[in-house]
């Protein structure tokens, strides 16, 4: 008897290959995240440590407060940064999420796939012994064998 194959099953591994590639994606994505957000908590807190000094020259005191007004832009764009990588982080991960989902329902389908094809070799295999048990009773038996009771 030639045994039916699972013809989803180039789907179910692009699937799961998409899957891998998706987790892969989803763990680079939070990667970049942590890394957004570690520098731009660097920014702020090289940002709220500077201190003017009480006396400076009036050139000295323009130019720190413009270094500190560049420095804050930039702290602030690192937030930013931070804030819209977390959200693509969050966005990737909701991808690998439902590739993910995609992946367990052909694998269900697999699944139920191989539990059709147990109960059709058990169902074979219960109606060739039912085959065999009535083909007996129902064939004459030879002088002096027993004949078997029916009803």
């Amino acid at each position: 008897m030639k045994r039916a194959t699972f013809r989803l099953q180039p789907v179910l591994e692009l699937r799961r290959t998409e899957e891998r590639a998706a987790a892969a994606a989803a763990a680079a994505a939070a990667n970049a995240a942590a890394d957004a957000d570690r520098r731009a908590t660097e920014y702020e807190t090289a940002l709220s440590t500077a201190e003017l000094p009480r006396t400076m020259p009036a050139g000295a005191f323009v130019a720190a407060m413009v270094l500190l007004r560049t420095a804050a832009t930039d702290a602030a764009d690192a937030r930013s940064l931070a804030t819209a990588s977390a959200e693509q982080a969050e966005a990737v991960r909701a991808g690998w999420t439902a590739a993910a989902q995609r992946t367990k329902a052909l694998e269900r389908l697999a699944e139920r796939h191989r539990q059709a094809q147990l109960h059709a070799a058990d169902v074979a295999e219960e109606r060739a012994a039912d085959d065999l048990v009535t083909g007996r009773a129902g064939r004459p038996t030879r002088t002096g064998e027993e004949q078997a009771w029916t009803d």
